[in-house]
């Protein structure tokens, strides 16, 4: 009996380290419209993915709720390994203290490919031509319209972290994504927005969109377009306003999942075609999964709800989900 038993720990250890290959196609959920940041890293990333899997993704557009009615579909979905939702960073961390959800983002597994860095554009035809000239009339006007990817999105977090340190006041006009939110840029329904540089870089490059600096700590050099400052030139001393996008899946999935989707993952990141897109892009492409990817997300966790609590919009403070303040 005891030999039996040994044999038969022995089996299950190897079926959990076993190489996972699909009998289907992958569905992916993205909580956002086509065309946007989270959109655009999921369908490049999973398109590296596919030849190794040998199995197609279907990419799902599910908007509204500021992301979470898409996360929330994904979570109910079974959790077998077929169903994944993509977003950024900060955005999985705040569905819970909004109330959309009691999940937080402790119950997801993360892969993580691209850094994106904020940067602060304008309509070309506004008379905004320097980071300071945008924040000496938001001083004079609080009322000057600018647009997010909705509320608590990562343009509506980089407009509240901006309005934070310089003390002003705005007119926040949410979209159902970055895509949208861009346009109404480009067509003049508001002055300017602070969303992530893909969202923005092709528009940029056609001369539709001004780009003022970016909010990261560092400069970058968009391709097709030049170098974009950093808004420290200005203000050396404002946060480092940059956050990660990846795949996400729920943590309970079973574990041969999880081992090769890492696997397939870092092959597909480190491929040439997913790096000259991102730096192409204005991203920085990276490769975090695992304990390292879950560390990144837990301090923007404790980065993020708490400013959406103390600027008032989150609805449930940070300490019901046991989320500390940073340094605490």
């Amino acid at each position: 009996m005891k030999k039996f038993l040994a044999v038969l720990v022995l089996f299950s250890v190897i079926l959990a380290f076993a190489e996972w290959k699909p009998a289907k196609s992958i569905t992916v959920i993205v909580p956002w419209a086509a065309g946007g940041s989270t959109d655009q890293v999921t369908r490049m990333i999973t398109a590296q993915m596919e030849p190794l899997l040998g199995r197609k993704f279907i990419i799902v557009n599910t908007p509204g709720g500021a992301g979470s009615i898409g996360t929330l579909n994904a979570w109910q979905a079974p959790h077998d390994g077929y169903t994944w939702t993509a977003n950024a960073t900060l955005d999985i961390t705040k569905y819970a203290v909004l109330g959309y959800m009691n999940i937080t983002h402790r119950d997801w597994t993360y892969f993580l490919c691209a850094e994106a860095p904020n940067v602060v554009v304008v309509n070309p035809n506004s008379p905004y031509r320097t980071i300071v000239d945008l924040v000496n009339a938001m001083k004079e006007n609080p009322e000057i319209p600018l647009s997010s990817a909705g509320t608590g999105s990562g343009g509506h977090v980089a407009l509240e972290i901006f309005a934070e340190y310089f003390n002003v006041k705005y007119k926040h006009v949410p979209y159902a994504g970055g895509a949208p939110a861009t346009t109404a840029v480009v067509t003049g329904e508001v002055v300017g927005n602070m969303q992530f540089i893909h969202e923005v870089a092709d528009m940029a490059r056609a001369g539709r969109l001004r780009i003022l600096c970016t909010l990261a700590a560092e400069p970058i050099n968009l391709q097709g377009y030049g170098e974009i400052p950093s808004i420290r030139q200005w203000y050396p001393d404002f946060p480092d306003v940059r956050f990660h996008f990846g795949l996400i899946i729920p943590k309970d999935v079973p574990a041969e999942v999880l081992k090769t989707v890492g696997e397939v993952f870092e092959k597909a990141v480190n491929s040439d075609a997913f790096k000259e897109w991102a730096i192409k892009q204005g991203l920085k492409p990276v490769c975090y999964y695992g304990e390292e990817a879950e560390n990144i997300v837990e301090q923007v966790a404790r980065r993020v709800t708490w400013l959406l609590y103390d600027r008032g919009i989150a609805t449930v403070s940070p300490e019901q989900f046991n989320i500390p303040r940073i340094g605490q």
